[in-house]
């Protein structure tokens, strides 16, 4: 969503209770000052001691990267409005700068920390209630195109469509199909720019506001483009060996107990291998631990919500998405990652490419344990499915970033924990 800024509150009241600075100010007032002084004094406020500035010093830069982060992810992608990122978010980096500052060594009241994140989560919360409808676009649609419909259609954005060439209120920007508009409509965009009111493509807007890609011919997208960045590959690397390391002990604990399981319930081999196509189209072995009956003759075919194959132990892992933890060693090997694209199988590949000449374009980055279009969409299981979960995992490839897969892992946790797009 950040092809489409909030541009309609001009009136100077809106534009500072509505502004980041604003914003900042009075939760840093709430879920740093206050606690704060609650733990010492105003007078500690003024002459503070070393360990003291310190704590201010932490949990102010703790607080402003939890604020600017859940701003982050509420402009700039589909589904980043929800009030469920705050909580995981701001858990996430207050644990981060805990982190830092024992490994730094750095004199920090635990207690001032936790008190300072709480004050931040209810603060944000608060926020978010207050400004939803504020900050909810509002879109002045010129009807005429595909694009235009599918964005009347939405309902997490206050789209209108215009009967006649004429803004009647106030409005975010303006949407219209560029490939579809008369002498007439480019006259009227043209007045809304000179207005100071932004005009959107509706490919592009419809883009941002789906999470999703469509291309049907080449020429249509820049896909030199697409190429992700180097150095976000690199920091994404190590950042995946990092988080594997550290969740070693727990991932080895909880894959003991599952090949128990699995064993004692169904006779065959606790770790299911199959050939899968990974970055630049190559074949590689993914590792699951088995949820279905064994039969090493079975073909290649979508699994089913109600999958008869299915075990009893294997329906468990599969929502708890256990059955993908043999897959950390793909990505120490290098195969995979923690975020990407999920590898099909060698057969789906040939299918699809023969139906989308540049399918196997999602290819370019390392296949994920997670990705994209299982947070938005769930697993596939048929053609029409799989090409909406093309034009997910293309929105990816353009936008990735460690924003983009920070949010994606939250996803994956609240998906963990309802079930939604496990099979």
């Amino acid at each position: 969503m950040s092809s489409a800024r909030h541009r309609r509150h001009k009136r100077l009241h809106e534009q500072i209770l509505l502004s980041r600075g604003f914003s900042i100010l009075i939760g840093w007032l709430l879920a740093v000052l206050l606690p704060f002084v609650v733990f010492w004094s105003w007078q500690t406020l003024l002459q503070p001691d070393k360990g003291q500035l310190t704590a201010l010093i932490v949990t102010t830069l703790a607080y402003a990267s939890s604020h600017l982060l859940s701003l982050r992810l509420r402009a700039a992608y589909p589904g980043g409005r929800s009030a469920a990122f705050i909580a995981p978010q701001v858990l996430i980096l207050y644990g981060l700068f805990a982190l830092c500052t024992f490994m730094l060594q750095l004199q920090v009241s635990r207690y001032l920390l936790i008190a300072s994140g709480a004050c931040a989560i209810l603060w944000l919360y608060l926020e978010y209630t207050l400004t939803y409808k504020s900050m909810s676009l509002k879109l002045a649609v010129v009807p005429g195109g595909r694009y235009t419909s599918e964005i009347l259609a939405m309902d997490d954005i206050k789209a209108i469509p215009l009967t006649v060439l004429k803004l009647d209120h106030r409005y975010d920007g303006v949407v219209a199909d560029f490939h579809q508009t008369d002498d007439a409509t480019q006259r009227f965009l043209t007045q809304c720019a000179l207005n100071r009111t932004a005009v959107y493509d509706a490919r592009q807007i419809y883009e941002s506001l789906s999470g999703r890609v469509e291309i049907h011919r080449m020429s249509e997208n820049n896909m030199g483009s697409l190429l992700p960045s180097p150095i976000y590959e690199r920091i994404k690397l190590v950042i995946d060996i990092l988080v594997v390391l550290a969740t070693l002990p727990i991932v080895l604990l909880v894959g003991l107990i599952t090949a128990i399981l699995i064993k004692l319930e169904s006779p065959g081999p606790v770790i299911y291998s199959q050939t899968r196509i990974g970055q630049g189209n190559k074949p590689f072995t993914i590792y699951k631990f088995r949820s279905m009956r064994f039969d090493r003759a079975a073909p290649e075919q979508f699994a089913d919500e109600d999958d008869p194959r299915i075990t009893r132990i294997g329906r468990v892992i599969r929502k708890l998405r256990i059955d993908e933890l043999p897959q950390f060693f793909n990505i120490l090997k290098g195969d995979m990652s923690l975020i990407g694209p999920r590898p099909e199988q060698p057969t789906f590949v040939k299918q699809y490419e023969e139906i989308i000449p540049f399918y196997s374009y999602r290819h370019i980055v390392k296949p994920g344990i997670s990705g994209w279009a299982q947070v938005r969409q769930g697993y596939t299981a048929s053609t029409d499915e799989t090409q909406i979960k093309i034009q997910h995992d293309f929105y990816y490839i353009k936008n990735c970033s460690l924003t983009l897969d920070l949010m994606i892992a939250i996803l994956t946790v609240r998906i963990m924990l309802t079930g939604f797009g496990a099979r």
